[in-house]
């Protein structure tokens, strides 16, 4: 209790309003990662991923539901989703969620949510098995995926000072 005081009193002396937009997700990839650019000049690069999720309903019945997410990665980070990435593989995604709205066929209005990532771990080797021990390629791999510094939203979020706890 004492530590929640600490906090409020420190946030209250600062003026601070904390906010997080953060999603952790582990999946498998839906489609192979499709590569543009936007008009200057940088890698855009889109992918589906499915999470899924398993449950005993009130008949004792096995449910199975998967949600999709739509993710997108930038810059050097959508270079390299797009080289080695390809459907079946388990990834691990972090980012922002975002909500983006369009026009569907029929006219009808519609919204979805995306991802932007700003890390994107492979979890599997490329044949899309889980692998306990990543080889070296993947590795080299995982670190270039591991940095930010391609993330388009140039959001600075590094230059936040440092939360008290």
């Amino acid at each position: 209790m004492i530590f929640l005081e600490k906090f409020h009193s420190s946030v209250r002396k600062r003026k601070l309003l904390l906010s997080l937009n953060q999603i952790l997700l582990i999946g498998n990839v839906g489609n192979d990662p499709e590569m543009r650019y936007t008009s200057s000049g940088s890698p855009v690069t889109t992918f589906s991923l499915a999470t899924n999720n398993t449950y005993r309903d009130q008949n004792g019945e096995t449910v199975n539901e998967t949600e999709w997410f739509r993710i997108t990665a930038w810059n050097r980070q959508a270079e390299s989703v797009n080289q080695y990435l390809t459907k079946g593989r388990k990834v691990f995604v972090e980012g922002r969620l975002t909500k983006s709205e369009y026009v569907d066929k029929e006219g009808v209005n519609r919204a979805s949510l995306e991802v932007n990532a700003t890390r994107v771990v492979f979890l599997s080797s490329q044949s899309g098995e889980d692998s306990p021990s990543s080889s070296n390629s993947d590795n080299n791999m995982n670190n270039n995926m591991n940095n930010n510094e391609g993330n388009a939203s140039n959001d600075n979020s590094e230059d936040i000072e440092e939360l008290p706890w």
